[in-house]
């Protein structure tokens, strides 16, 4: 029986998992679930996670959620190459550094600026400065702290925190915030973990946020009255 993820390739967590999985030719039967169309909601996804978020996990009877415990989980279970989640105590601590930081030092920014610029039709047609200056200064940080010169966020070789970190930035620049225009060092980085996973599997998990706006375009009156609440407290 196949390992089993749900996903929603317009979320950034998602997207991490997904790539994952793929890179390492991991043996898992992708459904994809509609965030949008509220599938999430009904009784059959409850069974798998009762949270209703995606990413979620199926193996057999075991299910979770949560994208970063899933990809150390199949790491574990598939015994994937060492640098995804290293064994040595210093290079996973670096790891874990980042994945505790990033939630609320580059999530919450990336994604704040992806809703105000996607607009959901909530009348946000210019992205406040202020949440400008919080995503730059969580890039700063990213550039400075964070990513080794010439290699990745762990060390020499691709890590999970890397994968965490280029669907985080990939958010706001799908809303069309160029986040690597005048940030040599980010967009080295970017090119690094392109070339790590490959262009074609990156552009694949990459394509359904490129095209959000014109989704968002598509939705009907009803679910533009659903996602405004939610919206707006996002970015209240």
């Amino acid at each position: 029986m196949s390992l089993k993820l749900f996903l929603d390739m317009i979320s950034q967590p998602c997207r991490s998992v997904f790539l994952f999985a793929k890179k390492n030719n991991l043996p898992v039967e992708v459904k994809l679930i509609s965030l949008k169309n509220g599938e999430q909601h009904t009784e059959k996804f409850r069974k798998v996670n009762p949270l209703r978020k995606v990413p979620a996990l199926k193996d057999g009877d075991f299910c979770m959620g949560e994208s970063i415990p899933m990809m150390e989980y199949m790491a574990e279970k598939f015994n994937t190459p060492d640098h995804w989640f290293p064994k040595d105590l210093q290079k996973r601590a670096r790891v874990n550094e980042y994945l505790s930081w990033q939630h609320l030092g580059i999530r919450m920014h990336g994604s704040k600026i992806f809703v105000m610029k996607v607009n959901f039709h909530i009348g946000q047609p210019e992205t406040p400065l202020s949440n400008l200056r919080d995503l730059n200064w969580s890039l700063d940080l990213i550039e400075k702290t964070f990513i080794k010169d010439g290699g990745f966020i762990g060390g020499e070789q691709i890590s999970i925190a890397d994968l965490v970190a280029i669907v985080e930035i990939m958010q706001p620049f799908a809303s069309g915030v160029d986040v690597f225009q005048g940030r040599a060092k980010l967009s080295a980085w970017k090119e690094r973990v392109v070339q790590a996973v490959g262009k074609e599997l990156f552009d694949e998990a990459h394509k359904t946020i490129l095209s959000a706006k014109d989704s968002v375009k598509q939705l009907d009156s009803s679910k533009v009255e659903y996602f405004r609440p939610r919206v707006l407290r996002l970015i209240s």
